[in-house]
């Protein structure tokens, strides 16, 4: 594979021949570059146990089993929704944080599904298939239409157990099937104050040095007790040395480095830009709804953290690609695959014009996205009300259809993930959704116009505040029970409900199906043919040498424990206790919990507490163990460096850094700040 090192600052490069970069699928990993750099050779039983050892967290993180009991370790901000949820205005155990000192103490969470990869198969050939010769519409219908049914046929009657995922690699090029064992009953054992979870908060988030205890515990259960598994890595508290092998096993969501530069364009201008301004004023108005009171603070915080760290990470990736070099470096690349396509007359029919098909869609994409999110994506209806009701009106019609005939959502193999959320136990504030509903339409009505047709449905003659109060004070979906017989009664009783949200959701849902079929017919469907038309000509030139583009599934990626240097300035790859203590001053958000400091004495301070690697990963990897070779876990991911934001379009081994708690770190802490003994115990059996 030839490799390319892009700068964070602008200059051009040649290529790095021994970069560590790549998310590897685990049935094609990179074994001649691991022999070559560390004499390492993974064997089929070593790659099968960190398969199954492996967990990926549905929500969007990772995590991984690390005993036999079903004991998962991840990261704080993966699990802090569920702490959030089983939170109340008399105990915040996001602030005091959450320790099950027995298992008969360990809380369910509303909302967290784990799946387990079992088993990947190619149909390729079979999606193929059901998609030659068509196009648009059609090429649309067919390809998701065959992938309901063969999700259908792999989860067979297992549903309560089983998940199934026909995934997309090289965007098209290759089509495989992921077969999960699913957890329901997860339960949260483990979860420090978030003071030192997200020690240093906001400035120090994507930095180096840090000083955070990012991690959470959670068991997984199956016919009510702790569940039995093979497979888990256990915890070596020694972590890893300087210059050690390190590899991480983990979900990484999304990549862009295999985009066309029509598309990339598109992501800087139409959708980097305007989604920054609409979280930015977002930002703002949690900030105000915090300021009202602790309990409105308690209540905005999670949501407040997501849009905090969602801003900073495209920021990062928007000035990635604002540096013209990386466009640069990205059509040189474009322009080598394309002469050596046109060199060959078969090769140019076959796939010359995929990339102006691309460019075309760009244009349509341009004409609809902004109705397409406000309307279809939701971005006009901030609220937890508006999702349940859309998920009930919209799953009564869908469930009524054959399987290979509904929204992928709605399918057979995705009914128990959705259902899990529909049926959630977890609180829903009344004030709070007036608040952010009204603030979302009053978008609504300011990025589609106030003369706009849909924006008058929706608004009549009122103002969004009236609209958002007359919608909450009216509805009654707080109420599972309610819910769960709307859901059960299909098309008839969602007909008659007359509960204002459901109202709405029926208004409105033939305006959004019209933009979301013109976007999967007319844009969708015109990128996934050409794209992998494209992946077509990149395989006959360099085969699977090239990893795909992230998936949000099983990954991967190599690297070793190392620092960089910054504006001429050593960066050492490991921070220690002592380093925490020194940075706090007692105010938020450089402030210790006083379970820290009060045990302060009783912890080593030269233990190490985070450290870097250049292992090349991306947002999805919170939560990733960071492997030895013995597959024992030496550490855990939860951020990365500043730099490593642009990582969604290439990777630079020179300063590009993954971020992690080291393991020695969790282990001390459970056992000396927080009297865990029991589970550090269990972390570290063999």
């Amino acid at each position: 594979m030839r490799r390319w090192v892009l700068p964070v600052l602008g200059l051009f490069v040649a290529p790095a021949i021994h970069a560590a970069e790549g998310m590897w699928t685990l049935d094609n990993l990179p074994r001649a570059a691991l022999k070559q750099r560390y004499g390492f050779e993974p064997d089929a039983a070593w790659v099968d146990k960190v398969m199954k050892s492996s967990v990926r967290l549905a929500g969007g993180c990772s995590g991984s089993f690390v005993s036999k009991d079903g004991l998962v370790l991840t990261n704080h901000h993966c699990v802090v929704d569920c702490v959030a949820q089983l939170s109340s205005k008399d105990k915040d155990y996001v602030q005091d944080g959450f320790l099950a000192k027995t298992r008969a103490d360990e809380k369910a969470c509303p909302e967290i599904e784990l799946n387990r990869l079992e088993r990947i198969s190619d149909v390729t050939e079979r999606v193929n298939k059901a998609t030659e010769g068509k196009t648009g519409r059609k090429f649309s219908e067919a390809q998701k239409a065959e992938k309901s049914t063969i999700e259908a046929e792999c989860v067979g009657a297992d549903k309560a157990t089983t998940r199934c995922d026909v995934v997309e690699l090289y965007h098209g090029g290759l089509y495989h099937l992921y077969r999960y064992h699913r957890f329901q009953d997860v339960r949260l054992v483990f979860a420090p104050e978030v003071s030192v979870a997200f020690f240093g908060g906001d400035p120090d988030n994507f930095n180096f040095p840090r000083y955070n205890l990012d991690m959470g515990l959670l068991r997984a259960y199956e016919n009510g007790k702790p569940a039995a598994v093979k497979d888990y890595f256990p915890v070596n508290a020694k972590g890893a040395q300087e210059g050690e092998l390190t590899m991480i096993t983990g979900h990484p969501g999304s990549t862009q480095r295999q985009l066309t530069v029509a598309q990339l364009e598109r992501l800087r201008d139409v959708d980097l830009i305007p989604r920054l301004l609409l979280a930015s004023e977002l930002r703002g108005m949690l900030t105000q709804f915090s300021a009202l009171g602790a309990e409105q603070a308690r209540i905005a915080r999670t949501d407040l953290f997501s849009i905090e760290n969602g801003l900073k990470a495209r920021k990062g990736q928007l000035q990635a690609l604002l540096d013209p070099a990386v466009f640069s470096f990205k059509r040189r690349q474009e322009d080598e695959l394309r002469a050596a396509v046109a060199a060959d007359p078969a090769k140019q029919a076959k796939y010359g014009k995929a990339w102006d098909e691309i460019a075309a869609a760009q244009a349509v994409y341009r004409d609809v996205e902004t109705r397409y999110k406000m309307i279809e994506i939701g971005r006009g209806f901030y609220s937890r009300h508006f999702e349940i009701a859309r998920h009930l009106v919209r799953g009564a019609e869908e469930r009524a259809k054959p399987n290979e005939k509904r929204l992928r959502e709605y399918s057979e193999a995705a009914l128990p993930s959705l259902t899990q959320e529909l049926f959630s136990s977890a609180p829903i504030y009344p004030e709070y959704e007036k608040v952010t509903l009204a603030w979302s339409l009053t978008k609504l009505r300011e990025w589609l116009g106030a003369d706009d047709p849909f924006v008058r449905v929706v608004l009549g003659k009122e103002s969004p505040e009236a609209v958002a109060r007359q919608l909450v004070e009216g509805t009654q979906l707080a109420d599972v029970e309610l819910r769960k017989k709307l859901w059960e009664g299909g098309a008839a009783a969602v007909a008659r409900s007359k509960d204002p949200f459901i109202e709405l959701a029926r208004a409105i849902d033939g305006d959004a199906r019209d933009l979301r079929r013109r976007y999967e017919n007319e844009v969708e469907a015109v990128e996934k043919k050409n794209a992998g038309l494209i992946a077509a000509a990149l395989f006959e030139q360099k085969g699977t040498s090239v990893y795909p583009d992230a998936t949000f599934t099983l990954r991967l990626s190599y690297g070793e424990v190392k620092g960089w240097t910054e504006k001429g300035q050593p960066v050492a790859p490991f921070t220690d206790f002592a380093g925490a203590f020194r940075r706090h001053t007692g105010y938020d958000p450089f402030a210790l919990p006083q379970s820290w400091l009060a045990r302060e004495r009783k912890l080593n301070p030269q233990q190490r507490f985070n450290f870097v690697t250049t292992n090349d990963i991306i947002g999805g990897n919170s939560g990733s163990p960071i492997v030895n070779r013995k597959a024992e876990v030496v550490g855990l991911v939860f951020d990365g460096n500043i730099q490593s934001l642009g990582g969604a379009f290439w990777f630079d081994e020179r300063v590009n850094r993954a971020v992690g708690v080291h393991a020695g770190a969790v282990v001390e802490a459970l056992r000396k700040v927080y009297d865990a003994g029991a589970l550090a115990d269990e972390l570290t059996a063999r």
